[in-house]
């Protein structure tokens, strides 16, 4: 092991990784390793897969380097079946399921890299690194490979309140990271409610890079868009809530006669509505889409499951406010403390909140700023660093 005043050599473990993932906890993941590059030895521990819905193997299996980072790819040995999957998921909403029950589900779910799981413990029974630091629980590779070692770890769990952070298979990964990178307030009473006590760590989060200038009339020209949007950003799916933003939204047109736009910049994996005022854009780069948030009257967020929401504080960044769905709680929490946002739990209150925001711009102007103090206070990127520094230190003189 390395003194504590030597430069740290860090690991990261994650189920994917690469330039081409925008988004969820794989892009956090890349973000934080960029971060600390500068400060510290990092390298990366991941699978071949880009898929996240069959983990097909897509990249070379070996060593790469993106942006400065040295990542360790391993194949993945079995693909996921969705149907065997959906099997195992169903089976585990049974009160009277089994153990063994969770651990096929576990397989199921993948992604399946026991060549991942043999390399990672190797490293850490070994001291190679002065901390290994794993990205979501409810993953094979953190699942199987997050074990108690000589080696301290921190955990970012990335959990959604959808009840699997209760499963018992879970238990033991909790139980053995030596630190906890938080996503949010919520998410830690979530956890610690789950396991019965408090658990060591910080409330971090992610950052993001605003450019030095938005330009949000080059992006209305560039795509065609006139008149006031609200903007999507994310997969376009139904675990994100997009079938009940399409429908509110076109309910709140033809009920108000609004020229509202709905822009939507993300991979669709469902159909989206023939309507010429929904405007699907696809995949865009970072560019497009602060020319995006610049242009838009507000960000929605109609997901029910978010563990932080990356989408959402980029949004405050650009002082722009946030429409949010009620249901979830980190997404209401973020939205009371920042004062950036507002939230919605029917149609009724989504159709008042767009109304408001449409009516006032002196509101969007109070409420982009809040969003942006509450971001520059607790995500900006010398926030970040500084807290990951600290849990590093603290996961070091734990296992001194």
């Amino acid at each position: 092991m390395q003194r504590m005043t030597d430069r740290p050599r860090l690991a990261f473990v994650v189920q994917r990784y690469g330039l081409e993932i925008a988004g969820g906890a794989e892009y956090h993941c890349r973000l934080i390793a960029e971060l600390l590059r500068d400060h510290a030895q990092v390298e990366v521990f991941t699978t071949c897969a880009l898929d996240y819905v069959e983990w097909k193997n897509h990249y070379p299996p070996g060593e790469t380097e993106i942006k400065g980072v040295r990542v360790h790819r391993f194949p993945v040995e079995a693909t996921r079946d969705i149907h065997t999957f959906a099997k195992a998921s169903a089976r585990l909403e049974e009160k009277a399921h089994t153990r063994e029950d969770e651990e096929r589900w576990m397989d199921a779910q993948g992604p399946y890299s026991p060549a991942l799981r043999h390399a990672v413990r190797q490293a850490a029974d070994e001291g190679r690194f002065d901390a290994l630091i794993f990205f979501s629980y409810r993953y094979w590779p953190t699942c199987r490979s997050l074990v108690p070692s000589r080696t301290p770890t921190i955990l970012a769990p990335t959990a959604e309140d959808d009840g699997l952070y209760r499963l018992a298979l879970f238990r033991p990964v909790f139980e053995a990271a030596t630190q906890f990178a938080f996503n949010s307030v919520e998410e830690r009473a979530m956890l610690e409610g789950a396991v019965g006590h408090p658990l060591p760590g910080l409330i971090v989060g992610v950052g993001s890079d605003l450019p030095q200038r938005a330009d949000g009339a080059a992006f209305r020209r560039r795509f065609g868009i006139e008149g006031p949007f609200l903007l999507y950003v994310g997969r376009i799916d139904l675990n994100k809530g997009c079938p009940e933003l399409f429908d509110h939204f076109l309910r709140y047109k033809a009920e108000t006669g609004s020229n509202l736009g709905l822009v939507l910049i993300g991979r669709a994996v469902l159909d989206i509505p023939k309507d010429p005022s929904v405007h699907a854009l696809g995949f865009l780069p970072d560019s497009d889409k602060w020319d995006a948030l610049d242009a838009s009257l507000a960000l929605a967020i109609p997901s029910r499951l978010e563990s932080l929401s990356m989408a959402t504080l980029e949004a405050f960044h650009a002082r722009r406010p946030v429409i949010a769905n009620a249901h979830c709680a980190v997404l209401r929490g973020q939205c009371r403390r920042s004062g950036g946002g507002l939230y919605y739990a029917e149609y009724d209150e989504f159709r008042e909140i767009v109304s408001l925001l449409e009516s006032d711009a002196a509101l969007r102007a109070r409420m982009g700023e809040g969003g942006h103090a509450y971001f520059e206070a607790n995500y900006a990127w010398p926030v970040i660093r500084e807290k990951y520094e600290r849990l590093i230190a603290d996961a070091r003189r734990a296992a001194a």
